[in-house]
């Protein structure tokens, strides 16, 4: 397991929780804003990469289409098939520090999960704003 701490504000949850909710039975794909401090990730909004694409089973973006932009510390995405861990492609596609996956039902924070480059899952807390 991991050593870095993850912090996510409430309203980031229930923002990737309510997208991913609207795209269903699409897949979605949000871009994740915050900070990176030594062993601490905040992560504090989300969003819609520019020129993103989605459909049944995939969602993907151009980072070459991005601004340089430090504060974009991951990526967020939805399973509509209800898998909460991530496929090959995911590792493959990996951008940023973490990922973040929210699986169908799309209905609390245990339906999202936060993950590493290497597809290891890493603990996260809610904070409130």
């Amino acid at each position: 397991m991991d050593d870095r701490h993850v912090y996510i504000k409430r309203s980031v949850i229930l923002s990737i929780l309510e997208y991913a909710s609207a795209r269903h039975p699409k897949e979605g794909i949000l871009l994740l804003r915050g900070k990176v401090e030594r062993k601490k990730i905040m992560v504090e909004e989300v969003e819609v990469p520019p020129l993103s694409i989605s459909g049944y089973g995939f969602s993907s973006f151009q980072p070459y289409m991005l601004p340089i932009d430090f504060s974009i510390i991951g990526t967020a995405h939805s399973h509509p098939s209800g898998v909460l861990r991530p496929s090959s492609t995911d590792i493959n596609k990996f951008y940023g520090r973490i990922m973040m996956i929210a699986a169908y039902p799309y209905r609390t924070e245990r339906d999202i999960a936060v993950f590493d480059g290497r597809g290891d899952p890493l603990e996260y807390e809610i904070i409130e704003e």
